[in-house]
């Protein structure tokens, strides 16, 4: 059923939603993922280990940056798709205001603190010094690009909350292209272009995000789309802003926590030496393939979650849960077979250097059999992330990556003398996340939260008025 640009998902088969809204979600990830490859290639074949590495330790600090919007939109993502569940699209307006004037100002808040601090970053992840210099300027650049991405992040959010995962396919598949064709040109220096090396790549970035963010605002506003960005009012901000700031915090500190687990990770790492980091990276890149199907089901079971919870609809979130772990597990399952059985194919794509394959085919083999659980994680997490639950899994994340990745990466390592020990960390911590939202699932406890605000938001009501019910069944009558 449409309804005011969105897709209502509280009536209908929960299979054919799931399929149907999370496949543009996956294609749309698949376009990133593949233009990431096609970044890596350009670098790791053209430029070499030394450039591949710079990227590898980089991108940790992108991500933990990005990870904070991600929180942030994830609770836009939430509150849209609850108000969306339940018709009540003035309110929905006014998330919208709040979301653009929080995502816009993190977004240059952060891009400021990191050009100040990048040097100290990438120092404190213990960064090879033959990278170093070059991993200094390409974060810098890369950085400028974070506002853009913030208010990007922010309206796809908002607009899957709604029900419409296509649109946001359309623009990010006009990014990807953008950003390949510029890639080569900036790298090279076609087209009297000055060749500019790794560097081009974070240029092109920071060009293509700019182009498709305009065009994105252009579409919504002649769509009179309900979250086409305005400017905000002021009477939208305040109670919206803390709400989403309930929800948005929990779920920024989740992703942070997981972006600086990987800092912490990638640093432990750099600790091997320049032929692990690049191994480390190259192999990250099939991670980043095996477990997309599982974060944009998790998304996709967040959004349904809440926009039938927003309509009252409880019970079909069982059928929600089981279905997603039905599809994401099959095919998180096909992609990890496929991992471990051909691993060196996978890893020639993005480096030729025989003895860094090595490395990144032990990686897959160890890491690669264990992406089922973190596929099930993602399911459990989806349904507590829609009931506004993301203290808890903010809480999973901890548990599996402060008290468990991170310190037994170190314990591992240290003791085999080996990058191996890192790599079983990284599978335990799989199994641990999944063992603890699957638990808090199953304990029902997510219900419980639910039902206690239904009831105060009930309770909350103004009593009828008996003269106004008698003269309405009087008129009635």
């Amino acid at each position: 059923m449409r309804a005011k640009a969105g897709t209502d998902l509280t009536t209908g088969s929960i299979p054919r939603h799931i399929v149907t809204f999370s496949l543009p979600m996956i294609a749309g990830g698949l376009l990133h993922t593949a233009y990431s490859f096609i970044n890596a290639i350009w670098v790791g074949q053209y430029l070499g280990t030394r450039a591949l590495a710079a990227v590898t330790v980089s991108f940790p600090v992108v991500f933990t940056v990005i990870g904070i919007a991600l929180g942030i939109t994830l609770a836009s993502n939430i509150v849209v798709s609850q108000r969306f569940g339940a018709k009540r699209f003035d309110e929905l307006r006014r998330v919208v205001d709040a979301s653009m004037v929080l995502s816009y100002g993190l977004g240059i808040g952060l891009t400021a603190l990191g050009e100040l601090f990048t040097p100290f970053i990438l120092r404190a992840m213990d960064t090879p010094p033959e990278v170093f210099d070059e991993a200094v300027g390409y974060l810098r650049i890369y950085l400028l690009s974070i506002p853009l991405s913030f208010g990007m992040i922010a309206m796809r959010s908002m607009l899957q909350g709604m029900g419409d995962s296509r649109t946001p396919l359309l623009f990010q598949l006009a990014s990807v292209v953008l950003m390949t064709v510029l890639d080569p040109i900036l790298i090279f220096g076609h087209f009297g272009l000055p060749a500019l090396g790794l560097n081009g790549t974070a240029w092109a970035t920071l060009f293509a995000q700019f182009v498709v963010l305009i065009a994105l605002k252009v579409h919504l506003h002649r769509r009179r789309s309900p979250i086409a960005p305005s400017w905000p009012r002021r009477g939208h901000l305040g109670a919206e802003v803390g709400h989403i700031l309930r929800i948005g915090i929990p779920a920024s500190i989740q992703q942070s926590l997981a972006s600086l687990g990987m800092v912490m990770v990638t640093g432990i790492v750099n600790g091997f030496g320049e032929i692990s980091t690049a191994a480390f990276g190259a192999a990250s890149r099939i991670d980043q393939i095996a477990i997309l199907p599982a974060i944009n089901f998790g998304m996709a079971i967040s959004t349904l979650t809440g926009q039938n919870l927003g309509a009252g609809h409880l019970g079909r979130v069982r059928e929600i849960f089981t279905w997603g772990c039905i599809f994401s597990g099959a095919i998180t399952l096909v992609i990890s077979a496929v991992s471990v059985i051909f691993p060196e194919a996978l890893l020639r794509v993005f480096i030729s250097d025989p003895v860094v394959i090595e490395h990144g085919v032990a990686y897959l083999h160890i890491v690669g059999s264990c992406y089922i659980f973190f596929s099930l994680m993602f399911v459990s997490n989806g349904v507590i992330n829609g009931a506004g639950g993301t203290m808890v899994t903010t809480l999973i994340s901890l548990i599996s990556l402060w008290i468990f990745r991170v310190p037994v990466a170190y314990v591992l390592s240290r003791g085999m003398n080996s990058e191996l020990g890192i790599w079983y960390a990284i599978s335990l911590s799989f199994i641990v996340s999944m063992v603890v939202s699957m638990a808090y699932y199953f304990a029902g406890r997510w219900k419980r939260a639910v039902g206690e605000k239904a009831a105060a938001a009930e309770k909350a009501k103004p009593e009828p008025d008996p003269a106004k019910v008698f003269a309405n069944e009087v008129g009635e009558a």
